[in-house]
């Protein structure tokens, strides 16, 4: 049975609605049905996830907004030349990208919405295409992830401001602040790898303790600045399957600064590029999630076009890398 996607116009900035119906990623085709899908990479929408208490997130419209502004973008299939990558996006290939739509969400049963991601992103898997899910909150990556059970093990790649590994909020240990700590408990993921940390980072003592107990490789902002992407790939596991999970407020945000709470420092477009860009060359990228994109706090676009370029810049590593030749 087809999963009830929508591939319709959800999204509603400062109270209009976007223009011309549905708005793929980068104009390209859609396929609603994820049991009938034939593509490469898939884009996928997940607005909501399990929220700490009942009320409209921020980050519910960022799916439709990041499509929008991907408009800026829409000749990337064609010959264009792009000097982030030396080349055109497709290299020359016969890869297919569609948009899915997004996983309807329901606010009085947000359990069934986030069951329906995991189902969504489990059928795109297994029909051998690669996610890239725009999300929602934090919260987000849990049901994402999760679908990975029969498609692992993976390296999870986290670029993020915060830890992510408190065990419980009052009493919701599925909502923004656990990510982390609930995928260290998937048997299917091997190690996560953590990147970008600064500042207080929402992690409790404790938390950080946990967090290295469980194995994880925690790497400060500063790291990064000072040792260089380089240094960060060498301590991420070769020929592994890595999903990426990139929360925007783990990018300065002068390149990002659609996040609730912008802060001083984060990586630049530079380093996060370069990082995304750097994993299909030690292995095998299987998906991306990008949460806590808020659209309501974007400036001129720069958060949306930022977010779509990071995308481009990986979708084309990926290609270039063989990856899709080896499948």
């Amino acid at each position: 049975m087809a999963l009830p996607l929508t591939a319709i116009p959800t999204y509603r900035s400062l109270g209009k609605p976007a223009s011309g119906g549905f708005i793929s990623f980068i104009q390209a085709p859609v396929e609603a049905n994820v049991w009938a899908l034939e593509a490469e990479i898939a884009i996928l929408g997940v607005p909501y996830g399990i929220p700490y208490e009942m009320g409209q997130s921020w980050t519910f419209d960022a799916p439709g907004y990041l499509r929008e502004k991907s408009l800026r973008f829409r000749n990337a299939m064609g010959p264009f030349y792009s000097f982030d990558f030396g080349g055109p996006l497709l290299d020359g290939r016969a890869i297919r990208i569609v948009d899915c739509g997004d996983v309807p969400g329901d606010p009085m049963d947000l359990k069934g919405a986030v069951d329906r991601a995991t189902e969504a992103v489990q059928t795109i898997l297994s029909r051998g295409a690669v996610p890239i899910v725009f999300g929602g909150d934090d919260a987000v990556p849990i049901p994402v992830i999760r679908a990975y059970r029969e498609f692992g093990p993976i390296v999870v790649v986290q670029i993020d401001q915060h830890l992510d590994f408190r065990d419980e909020v009052d009493g919701v240990r599925e909502g923004y602040s656990s990510p982390m700590r609930r995928v260290s408990e998937m048997d299917w993921v091997e190690k996560i790898v953590q990147v970008g940390l600064r500042g207080t980072g929402s992690g409790r003592i404790d938390d950080v303790e946990d967090a290295l107990a469980t194995g994880n490789v925690l790497i400060s902002e500063r790291e990064v600045h000072e040792q260089g992407i380089a240094a960060v790939l060498e301590r991420i596991p070769d020929d592994a399957n890595y999903f990426i999970t990139l929360d925007f407020d783990g990018l300065d945000p002068a390149i990002s600064p659609a996040v609730s709470h912008p802060e001083p420092g984060g990586l630049t477009f530079v380093e996060a590029a370069d990082l995304l860009s750097g994993l299909p060359q030690k292995g095998r990228v299987v998906g991306m999630d990008l949460v806590e994109f808020v659209p309501q706090h974007d400036l001129h676009g720069l958060g949306g076009h930022t977010a779509g370029r990071l995308i481009l810049n990986l979708i084309h590593a990926m290609i270039r890398s063989g990856q899709f030749e080896r499948e």
